[in-house]
Order: structure tokens, then C-alpha cells, then sequence
């Protein structure tokens, strides 16, 4: 053992030393603090005298409760940063670092050794640094530098140095188990060791392998929007959780979490990257996907298809007439055309075409849908859109208030008070109690009058009324949005026009709200009732970006106007029918506009074997673009059946082996949802804890699952089995794009199986060279 090594390994347990002392006393320390939150918790009311006699009392009152509610405010936010602190030291406690630099700053006599880790630590003096977190300023050059003249930029203005060496570590329960000096970012050897090990239940913190051109997506600060069009294990998404951690780091005086929004495509994702911002000890930002977020604004209108549904009736239905009428409104309604169609309907609306709901009580009309309108486009015709709505909302609520009194003298009212409880009696005369501003030991004297109670139920029974007028839902929005759609209302230039029209009205009038509609319907709605922007959300992130149709992102930016946005995609794998003519995100660039926009480009996979990628890029144009890390591994297998029995029993040995070799995580990968349910029918009983992973599914499982190559976007497995590989199942170019999506979710080990005749994507030039063909059954 190298003197060096020997160094480096008391170095380490002397900075675990410090890790353990600062452990213990932060552990005595949150013990402290629960127990202080506990306490002013329980004796808070024994802390406030309740005194409303005078108003001097009452002034003494809220001054008590407001010293409590500090005191409370400040002992659990003293608690929470203790525990955070003490989760972090705990998580150092096996790697308190990953690497080192060795930087001679410009005017410094000798170069200082800088050790780098998930967070920073300071010795007992709390002067000098023993560990530097990786998102120090200064830390860029050991990311982005080889030894030599540097220079770094700090808040103070940039600093100019020599980088002299550059170490990394190989650090496991608390043991050196090897060390390197590298003049690049990561050498091979410890990105192999890292990328060689099995798959998690979550995705981890990649801080110790992060890439150059990882670090430019992670540090990137200039204009309103990045664009990262990154390869499939490329590590874009990984990178852009860092990046979150890295701006919580660098503005935690101005930023934080809950101010930070990622768009992920489905709820399992979710559960999947949840760890990531944890591990380096920051709070996770605000998740959800843009499905949850049309179904929040749509909220009960009609019932909603979801992305998944719509990809799926377009997987298993023959390309008809009717399909092919789904397919072109599908394009046609995720155009920028028709986000500007949608917006001359609207001006269109302030001169005709609003449509309106009666106000109705008890089964009677109010206020019919003539009268609204006609005081929308003939009494109010001047004012600008809001105001007439405004006018109008006012004036019902009048109608309501006086129809109100009319109404307390109905028969109903009186039979409604005959039949209400005593406990309901007993809650309306205290309500009148405290309303008369009686005391506590008072109320009992009340009497309340039968008018009272009469003017109580009816105002309860016209609340919801009023509630629903105030929210403005007198107006008919699906009408309004169907109306669109009458072909005398506005001629589209689109050639397919009308039969989007007809298509779009038969599923209108069934209550369907198809996911092409559910966004242009969201627009519609919020130009209608005002558009509910949030300015509070500062940074919004939005992974498999390519999903996202040209719409859907001119509402997002209208919707969020004060965020900065990070967009990461990969349009090789845009599975959706509308980002099948897609190859780039020009279309941002032209939304947001050049100078606001930066294009990161990341064509290095380091997911997949060598091997897997150089048979993967085969299956889309221009897939030698794509760089493969040189990480060793078996070629993939192509095996051809010529039934389902012989597939299943294939299959089935096959999930046996790759478990005897150490696959932790095994996905059989299956075209469609309707393929997967059919596949785990026929092999649940031959293969040990098989999971079915569903739309709805709600957690990432580990072990055996089937999954539909839509879902499995954005995770990776040990190994892949691809259940069909076939010409029926992935024959059409719309789809091409799709089982190239469910081969890059392989790490290790890639298995396709054919029930006949295999799919023509898989044949290529160089096949002999990238996959091993197995006839069976002939």
C-alpha cells in the first residue's frame, strides 16, 4: 500500500471523526429541540389568558397569542433545520466526500487541497472548511477544468487560479477502497464501477460522476428558458435535479423549494426521482404531471381521457376512416395554428356566440340564459369583456339576495324548520348568539326568532347558488368551446377541418373530453373567467418535453409569466402521434425568442452497455449521433417464435437467468397496456411475484414487472425483455419511435422476443454486429 493511499486513508477517518463528533452533538441537539416544540405545544392555551371583557383585554389577548405562535414558529423552524442538518451528517457518515482538488489561487504561495461532497463541513471552529458542497462557486473548474490555468466567477467577482491536480475517491462504509489522479472530469474506471451496479428502487444522486456537459446543464443561469435535447441515458433528467439542488444552493436567501415546479409524466416518475433532493439534503420541489394540472383547471366539466388512454386507442385500433379523422385533429389541435384559432374565436365571442345557463332555484328559473345574454351583448355591449361579466355577476347576485327575502315566506321554509333536529336548532341559535355579540355565558339566554331561523335556511339553501354565480359559472364554457366547432362558426384553413369538427362534437356530447381537446379547452376557459396565472412558481422544469405538443407550452408560458424554464426532451423518443413530424424544439425557440432561449445539446449515453447502444441507435435515423460510453456487455438477443406458448416459456427461463446473474430489476416490456394485461395473464403463474405496472400505478416496484413501453419512459432496469418485437406489434413508422424507447430502458442486459416475423426497424446494415438472431420452431 502507497504511502499516498495510506495518507488519504487517515484523511478520511479523520474528517469521519469530525462527522461522528458534530453527529452526536446535533443528535443531543434535536433531541433539545422536539422536546421545546413538544412543550410550548402542550402548555400553549396555559401560556394565553382568553380575556374579551374590554378591548384593552382583547388587545392583551392577541398580543399573548401572538408571542405563543412566534415562540412555536421559531422552536420548529429551529427543529426542522437541526434534523435536516443532522439527516445530511448521517448520510456522510459512509462517503463524506467524492473527490478533491488541489487549486493555487493567483497570489497564493502554495495550493490548497479542496475536498468536495454532497454537503459542506467545517471544523470545531466553524472557520475553515474540511469538506466544500459540490455547488461551490469554485467547484466548477473539478467539473469543468483540466489542470491548468482556471479561473472560476464568485458573487465577489471571478477568481483566477492553478489547478494542480484533481483526485476522486472511491469511498464505501467509511473504507478508501481506491483513489485516482485524472486530468479529466471522471475517469472510466470509477463511471464503469458506478454505472455497473444494479438498478434502485429510486433514482440516486449522481454528484460524484457528473459529466462536463452535465455540469453545464446543472450551473447554466442565463435567459428565461434552457433547452436540453439529450439521448436516451444521457443522464438529462438526473442532471436537472441537481440542478434544482444547485439553484436552491445558490439562491437558498431567495429560492425555495415549494417556489420550484417539475412537470414529470406520470405519477409513477414521481415516486421514482423523489429521493434524489433528499440525499442532498434539500427539500423536494412541488411534482406533478401536466395531466393532474389539466384535470385541476377542467375540474368536473366533462370526463377526461389522459394521455395514456389516448396513446392507447391509437396502439390497438386499426388505422380507419374514423382513425384517421382522430390522427389529423390530433396534429391539427397540438399546432400553434390552432392556439391562434382559439384566440380570434375569443375576440370573436365579444360581438356573438357566448352561450349562457339560466339561473334556477328550487327547480324555478331565475334568470333565463336569454336574459344573461342579452345583457351581455345589448346592456352591456360597450364595456371590455371582464367588465360586462363583472356587471352581470353583480346584478344576479342582487337578483339573488332579493328573491332571497321573497323566499322566506314559501311554504318549504316553514316545513323545513318543522323537521329540523335539535341539534341543528341548537347550532343556528348560537350562530344568531355570537352574531348579536353575546358572551360565551350568555348564549344560553338568547331566544331566536322564527324569522331568524327562516332567514338562516333559506340563506343556506341559496349559498351553493351564489358560490357557483361568483365563480362565474353561468357561463355554458362546454357550449361555448363546442361552438367552436360549428363549421359556420369559423372555416379552418386545415383540410381536414370538418371531419375534426364531427369527430370533436360526437365525443363533446358523449361527456368525453378527448386529451387533444383538454388543453385548448383549459385556454378557452381561462381567457372566459380571467386567466388564473402563478407568478409564485420562479423555476419550472419539464422532463420528456417532446411529449408536450406546441400548445401546450404557449399555455404553459402564459400561464407561469414570471418563471424560468428548464425543458429536457428526447424527440427520438416523442411516442405521442403529435410529435411524430418532430424532430427539434425550434418551435420554442421561437416562442420565447433567441435571446432568451439557450440549446444544450447531450449525445453521450452512459445508461446502456456499448454493446446495447450500438444495437439501439440502429433503430432511428440518425441514431449514430449518439455517443456510447465503453462499458462492456452482451450483445442483445433477437429470438423468433412461432407461438405464445413457446413465447412464454422462453420467456419465463429467461427471467429465471437473468435473476441467477444478479438482476435485481427486470422489466418485460409490452407495446400497449391491452398487450401487457394479455402477457402477464399468461405468465403470472410461471414466474414468482409478477408485477403489472398500470397507468394508475402510483410507485415504482423492483423485481419482475410488465409494463407498456409508454410508462417505462425516464426509468431504467438491469434488464429489459421486449415481450414482442414483431411486425404487427411495431410494423408502422408510428411506432418506430416507441420500441426504441422500450430498448433504452436496458442497463446490462437487452432480450427481444418475435412472434413471427420481427419488426423491419430491427434489421439494419451492421445487424450481424449488434444483435444475435435465434430462429426457433421452424
Amino acid at each position: 500500500m502507497s504511502t499516498l493511499f495510506q495518507q488519504e486513508q487517515q484523511h478520511l477517518q479523520d474528517v469521519l471523526e469530525v462527522v461522528d463528533q458534530q453527529t452526536q452533538k446535533l443528535k443531543a441537539e434535536t433531541s433539545k429541540r422536539q422536546q421545546e416544540v413538544v412543550s410550548i405545544r402542550r402548555h400553549f392555551w396555559d401560556e394565553v389568558k382568553i380575556n374579551t371583557d374590554t378591548f384593552d383585554d382583547f388587545l392583551e389577548t392577541v398580543i399573548n397569542l401572538r408571542q405563543e405562535t412566534q415562540a412555536l414558529a421559531v422552536g420548529e423552524t429551529t427543529y426542522d433545520h437541526v434534523k435536516k442538518r443532522l439527516s445530511t451528517l448521517q448520510k456522510m457518515q459512509n462517503a463524506p466526500y467524492f473527490a478533491r482538488i488541489d487549486l493555487k489561487e493567483q497570489g497564493m504561495n502554495e495550493a490548497e487541497p479542496i475536498y468536495i461532497g454532497i454537503s459542506s463541513l467545517m471544523d470545531e471552529t466553524g472557520e475553515d472548511f474540511i469538506v466544500y458542497d459540490w455547488r461551490a462557486p469554485v467547484l466548477s473548474v473539478y467539473y469543468d477544468d483540466e489542470p491548468g490555468h482556471v479561473s472560476y466567477k464568485t458573487p465577489s467577482g471571478t477568481v483566477e487560479g492553478e489547478l494542480e491536480k484533481k483526485w476522486q475517491y472511491l469511498i464505501r462504509n467509511g473504507k478508501l477502497i481506491s483513489m485516482f489522479d485524472t486530468s479529466l472530469t471522471i475517469v472510466d474506471e470509477l463511471l464503469q464501477e458506478v454505472l455497473g451496479q444494479g438498478t434502485n428502487k429510486q433514482m440516486q444522486s449522481i454528484v460524484s460522476t457528473i459529466q462536463r456537459e452535465q455540469n453545464k446543464l446543472i450551473r447554466h443561469e442565463q435567459g428565461r428558458i434552457l433547452i436540453v435535447h439529450g439521448a436516451a441515458g444521457s443522464g438529462k433528467t438526473s442532471a436537472a435535479l441537481q440542478r434544482i439542488a444547485y439553484l436552491l444552493y445558490k439562491h437558498r436567501a431567495t429560492l425555495k423549494a415549494d417556489q420550484v415546479l417539475l412537470f414529470s409524466p406520470n405519477g409513477m416518475f414521481n415516486s421514482y426521482v423523489a429521493n434524489v433532493l433528499p440525499e442532498l439534503g434539500e427539500e423536494n420541489m412541488q411534482q406533478t404531471t401536466f395531466q393532474e394540472y389539466l384535470q385541476q383547471r377542467i375540474d368536473g366539466d366533462f370526463t377526461l381521457e389522459t394521455a395514456y388512454e389516448q396513446l392507447e386507442t391509437l396502439l390497438t385500433n386499426s388505422l380507419t376512416e374514423k382513425m384517421k379523422s382522430r390522427f389529423a385533429a390530433i396534429h391539427y389541435k397540438a399546432s400553434t395554428a390552432f392556439f391562434a384559432q382559439i384566440e380570434q374565436y375569443f375576440i370573436a365571442l365579444t360581438e356573438k356566440g357566448m352561450q349562457f345557463k339560466p339561473i334556477v332555484f328550487r327547480g324555478e328559473e331565475i334568470v333565463s340564459a336569454n336574459e344573461i345574454s342579452q345583457q351581455f351583448y345589448m346592456i352591456y355591449g360597450q364595456l371590455p369583456f371582464a367588465a360586462r361579466l363583472e356587471k352581470i355577476q353583480q346584478g344576479l347576485i342582487n337578483t339573488l339576495k332579493k328573491r332571497a327575502k321573497y323566499e322566506r315566506t314559501k311554504n318549504w321554509v316553514q316545513e323545513e324548520m318543522e323537521l329540523l333536529s335539535d341539534v341543528a336548532f341548537e347550532e343556528a341559535r348560537r350562530y344568531f348568539a355570537r352574531k348579536k355579540g353575546f358572551k360565551r355565558e350568555e348564549v344560553e339566554q338568547f331566544e331566536m326568532s322564527e324569522q331568524q331561523l327562516a332567514q338562516l335556511l333559506v340563506a343556506r339553501r341559496f349559498k351553493p347558488l351564489r358560490e357557483a354565480i361568483e365563480a362565474l359559472e353561468f357561463i355554458d364554457i362546454p357550449a361555448i368551446y363546442e361552438g367552436l366547432f360549428d363549421e359556420n362558426t369559423f372555416i379552418s384553413q386545415d383540410e381536414h377541418w370538418a371531419e375534426i369538427c364531427q369527430v370533436t362534437k360526437q365525443q363533446l356530447a358523449s361527456g368525453i373530453l378527448l386529451y387533444e381537446d383538454a388543453t385548448p379547452y383549459v385556454l378557452l376557459k381561462e381567457w372566459l373567467v380571467g386567466m388564473q396565472v402563478n407568478r409564485q412558481i420562479k423555476y419550472i422544469f419539464i422532463d420528456e418535453a417532446q411529449d408536450y405538443a406546441p400548445f401546450q407550452f404557449e399555455v404553459l408560458k402564459r400561464l407561469f409569466p414570471a418563471a424560468k424554464f428548464t425543458i429536457l426532451g428526447d424527440f427520438n423518443q416523442g411516442i405521442f402521434s403529435h410529435a411524430h413530424q418532430l424532430n427539434n424544439f425550434e418551435h420554442l425557440i421561437e416562442l420565447f425568442g433567441e435571446q432568451e432561449t439557450t440549446l444544450l445539446a447531450m449525445h453521450r449515453s452512459y445508461r446502456s452497455t456499448k454493446s446495447i447502444i450500438e444495437f439501439t441507435r440502429q433503430l432511428i435515423p440518425e441514431g449514430q449521433a449518439i455517443i456510447p460510453f465503453n462499458r462492456a456487455g452482451d450483445v442483445p438477443t433477437l429470438t423468433i417464435l412461432q407461438s405464445r406458448q413457446q413465447l412464454h416459456e422462453k420467456i419465463q427461463h429467461r427471467v429465471v437467468a437473468l435473476q441467477q446473474q444478479g438482476m435485481a430489476t427486470i422489466a418485460i416490456i409490452c407495446q400497449s397496456a391491452q398487450e401487457s394485461k394479455d402477457a402477464y395473464e399468461g405468465l403470472a403463474s410461471s414466474i414468482d411475484q409478477l408485477k403489472l405496472m398500470k397507468s394508475g400505478s402510483a410507485e415504482y416496484e423492483q423485481g419482475v414487472i410488465i409494463i407498456p413501453a409508454y410508462l417505462a419512459k425516464g426509468i431504467e432496469f438491469d434488464a429489459v425483455v421486449i415481450y414482442d418485437a414483431s411486425k404487427y406489434r411495431y410494423g408502422q413508422e408510428r411506432v418506430r419511435r416507441l420500441l426504441y424507447t422500450a430498448c433504452t430502458r436496458a442497463m446490462h442486459q437487452l432480450t427481444l422476443y418475435s412472434l413471427g416475423e420481427p419488426s423491419g426497424f430491427l434489421h439494419s446494415p451492421c445487424e450481424q454486429d449488434v444483435i444475435q438472431t435465434i430462429v426457433e420452431g421452424e
